[in-house]
Order: structure tokens, then C-alpha cells, then sequence
């Protein structure tokens, strides 16, 4: 697998991530089986303050891949945009040989 299908595939999971609340975020422990820690199963005003701690976080990391992406996604840009320079002018080299060899 390339370096650049094994990054798309890679990073795309961590940017579609979903979460999902049972209820007001910080009110106690989910359904997802785990309890989320003490202080989230507590609830409370600290539970509410923890999730948003953590959503922040969530947030914070989510922009920063999607900014890395868009920076490799440039530099994909770049390489192809080159290579299509190259072709062109691989292009215009054979047509000048073809025309050489109709004009002998």
C-alpha cells in the first residue's frame, strides 16, 4: 500500500469520530459500557465541567488533524500539478521527434 493511500486511511477515521451522549453531557456514567471515571458518574456541576474539558480537547485535536490533511493534501497538489508539468513538456519533446522524422 502507498504512503499516501495508508495516510488517508489513517487519518480519516480519527476525523469522522462521533461521540454520543445518554442525556446532558457530564450527567453520569453512558451506555457504552464503561463508566467514563469517577467524576463523570458522579455528575454534578464537575461532571459537566469535565465533559466540557474533554469536548474541548476532542475539538482541539479534531482541527488539528484536519489541518495536518489539508497540508498533505497541498503537498499532493504540488507533486501532481509537477508531474503534470513533466508529462507535458515529455509530450511536446515527442511531437518535435515525430515531426523531425515526417520532415526527412
Amino acid at each position: 500500500m502507498s504512503f499516501i493511500a495508508r495516510t488517508r486511511t489513517s487519518l480519516l477515521p480519527a476525523i469522522c469520530n462521533v461521540r454520543m451522549y445518554s442525556g446532558e453531557p457530564g450527567s453520569g456514567a453512558g451506555r457504552g459500557g464503561g463508566g467514563g471515571g469517577s467524576i463523570r458518574e458522579a455528575g454534578g456541576s464537575f461532571g459537566k465541567m469535565e465533559a466540557a474539558r474533554e469536548d474541548e480537547y476532542f475539538y482541539k485535536k479534531q482541527k488539528e488533524q484536519i489541518q495536518n490533511l489539508k497540508g498533505h493534501l497541498s503537498k499532493e497538489i504540488a507533486f501532481h500539478q509537477e508531474q503534470i508539468k513533466r508529462h507535458e513538456d515529455a509530450i511536446r519533446r515527442h511531437k518535435e521527434q515525430m515531426s523531425e522524422m515526417d520532415n526527412k
